[in-house]
């Protein structure tokens, strides 16, 4: 099953996340099928391709509850 969730950088207190599909049995930082979009919490830009989610999304793509709060707040959902 594909998930779209977090794959977290930066460094130490200050994180920098890509919003990422990937397996769900895959660690949180191993290999990626595809990057979708990054977030930074620290200025709270959000960066979403919408038209790669939107299909990932159909294709069957489960969203995280955290990466679900974050599409609503940048009105994709």
């Amino acid at each position: 099953m594909l998930k779209i969730r977090f794959k977290r950088g930066g460094r130490k207190k200050h994180p920098f996340y890509r919003i990422v599909v990937i397996n769900n049995r895959t660690k949180r930082d191993g290999k990626v099928i595809e990057e979708l979009g990054s977030y930074n919490p620290l200025t709270k830009i959000i960066k979403i391709n919408l038209v790669r989610t939107i299909i990932r999304l159909e294709d069957g793509a489960q969203p995280t509850e955290v990466v679900k709060n974050l599409f609503r707040k940048s009105s994709l959902f």
